[in-house]
């Protein structure tokens, strides 16, 4: 199921050098509710690549959306991207469960702040 969504981002940097990964302001981590060294899967709205990775804390407060390593090649500065973390979610005979569950959604406006 669908756990946490980060929705339209910008990316603010894409930097090659690192080895790898999405670096995400640690305040938007805490109300997407995701983990460092999550995994994670990337839609870039701009250009329609998909990938996965894994989430780093990036310093709180500054909206920085970074693109590191491989995935720097997925994207460049002022991308919009979707980001999305998954859980596996176990109904155990309560259908009705599964049918209230809802995901943590965070939309954010055009410079990385929730709306």
């Amino acid at each position: 199921m669908l756990k946490s969504k980060i929705h339209k981002a910008t990316v603010t940097e894409a930097n090659l050098s690192y080895s790898g990964s999405l670096t995400v302001d640690e305040d938007l981590m805490d109300l997407a509710g995701l983990y460092p060294y999550e995994k994670i899967m990337i839609s870039n709205i701009n250009n329609g690549e998909r990938f996965d990775t894994y989430v780093i804390p990036g310093e709180r407060g500054l909206g920085h959306i970074c693109l590191n390593g491989a995935a720097a090649r997925k994207g460049v500065a002022g991308d919009k991207i979707i980001i999305f973390a998954f859980a596996y979610v176990q109904e155990d005979g309560n259908e009705q469960m599964l049918k209230d569950y809802k995901p943590t959604i965070v939309i954010l406006s055009d410079n990385n702040k929730p709306v």
